[in-house]
């Protein structure tokens, strides 16, 4: 009898070491009794993806590589995050991508407000023909009341925005003749993003307006299916449009602001620690974006030269009488997005 309390005794015994050991085990502690952060949704390593429409080598490409490594940093390597180009992961299709980030397919992305013009109409604001006529005036809005009101907006779509970018202004390209009036744009054929508001323009100077994705662009222009594009400085020579284009005119027709936007849902369940190290970083990386973006400016035009384009920039007397044919369009949405919101970008 004696043997076999014993040896239920140690039986027993073993149980109890072995609970132990596997309490230990998950409790997020060493040996040493230092927290591992196992256990805690703040300290999960995390690998985010992050979607962008152009190349690594454009200012989008650079500064989010940045970022990346500000966040890698500022978390002791707990947050990486990989950069995948050219809307890579929505084959070429830069709506797909926006929709990605609203599922949370993907975490982060880069996009321009002319393609969240998709989710809504009003996002169209800052982009209207010449509505922001100079980078000034574009600090002024971004930074205030216009800027406050589309973050607001991207919130309602599922994205949490943590900073504003740029694409800077859009040039227009093509293989024809130099543009320098409006009747200069009669009869081309113009690829344009899927941006209601963009073919509204083009079809006023008496374009052909093309919407398509940019992935098909170079393409098109090289087989001729459209005649010319209108794309940021840095976009066309990174995008070596030069080879399928022979003319460019510089009249910063729309500003181009960019949204660095992460998954809402996700950005909500993040502990209040990482959410601000990845605003302050990604309003870092933006800070940077732009003033690489303006400072190339110049030196991508003299590129451009070299490379065989005829380059043509427009006076304000020249621009006045494109300024002048649109008039109508930025009337027209005005009503659709109402004089509230077109104020905060004008005034």
């Amino acid at each position: 009898m004696k043997k076999i309390f014993s040896m239920g005794l140690a039986i027993l015994m073993i149980a109890v070491l072995a609970l132990v050991g596997c309490s230990k085990g998950t409790s997020g502690s060493d040996e040493s009794g230092k927290s591992s952060g196992s256990g805690s949704a703040k300290k999960d390593a995390m690998k985010l993806k992050v979607s962008i429409t152009v190349s690594e080598q454009d200012t989008w490409g650079v500064a989010v590589k940045k970022w990346a490594q500000d966040v890698e940093e500022k978390t002791d390597g707990r947050i990486s995050m990989k950069v995948y180009p050219n809307e890579s992961l929505s084959n070429g299709n830069q709506p797909k991508g926006l929709e990605a980030l609203q599922n949370g397919s993907t975490d982060i992305s880069v996009h321009s407000t002319i393609i969240y013009n998709v989710l809504d109409q009003k996002f169209a604001t800052p982009s209207l023909p010449w509505l922001i006529p100079d980078y000034e005036q574009a600090d002024k809005a971004m930074n205030g009341e216009g800027g406050k009101q589309l973050m607001d907006l991207v919130r309602t779509k599922g994205i949490e925005p943590l900073a504003f970018g740029e694409s800077g202004y859009r040039q227009i390209t093509n293989s024809k003749h130099p543009i320098v009036t409006p009747e200069d744009i009669k009869g081309l054929k113009i690829r344009t993003p899927s941006m209601e508001m963009m073919v509204d323009t083009f079809k006023k100077f008496g374009g052909d307006p093309t919407v398509m994705n940019f992935a098909e662009v170079f393409t098109s222009l090289q087989q001729g299916v459209i005649d010319g594009q209108e794309n940021p400085l840095p976009i066309i020579l990174n995008s070596k449009l030069y080879e399928v284009q022979k003319y460019i005119t510089v009249w910063n027709y729309i500003y181009d602001p960019l949204v660095f936007g992460i998954n809402k849902k996700l950005y909500d369940g993040l502990d209040e620690e990482t959410q601000k190290i990845l605003k302050e970083t990604a309003q870092e990386a933006a800070k940077y974006q732009i003033e690489l973006n303006r400072k190339e400016n110049d030196e991508i035009l003299a590129k451009l030269k070299e490379n065989g384009m005829e380059v043509v920039e427009l006076t304000p007397e020249q621009i006045e009488a494109f300024q002048k044919e649109v008039k109508p369009i930025i009337d027209k949405y005005e009503d659709i997005v109402g004089k509230e919101l077109l104020d905060a970008f004008r005034n």
